[in-house]
């Protein structure tokens, strides 16, 4: 089972989802509010586990309804990943992978490990 780690910046405060061997595996944007983060942790555990996957790599994609995950690859040319709500809003991002299919293991873990992974405050 992964957990979300709630932790304080110098700006705010975020979470991390981290998976069972204990890699992050999504991120935050930095919130204002505790309140605002454990809200941002809740429209995860609602919105990934139903997410469709969206592969913007891929010419004449798909466009899926949010929620989802928009696949996609960055200026470095690594695959990334951002969880959009139903709103579509982004609510969670990965980090760079080096293969697609590392990316879309990282979308299938975020889906496994939000609905009950408990809450750990730093």
């Amino acid at each position: 089972m992964g957990k979300f780690i709630i932790k304080k910046t110098a700006t705010g405060i975020k979470f991390d989802l981290k998976a069972t061997n204990g890699e992050v595996i999504a991120t935050s944007e930095v919130y204002k509010t505790k309140a605002s983060c454990l809200n941002g942790i809740a429209s995860v555990q609602k919105n990934a586990p139903r997410a469709a996957v969206e592969d913007q790599t891929v010419e004449g994609f798909t466009k899926e309804k949010c929620p989802k995950f928009e696949i996609y690859t960055d200026k470095r040319g690594e695959f990334r990943f951002r969880l959009k709500a139903t709103n579509g809003q982004i609510i969670a991002v990965s980090e760079g992978y080096t293969t697609m299919r590392n990316c879309k293991n990282g979308v299938d873990s975020v889906k496994r490990n939000a609905v009950d992974s408990p809450l750990v405050e730093i």
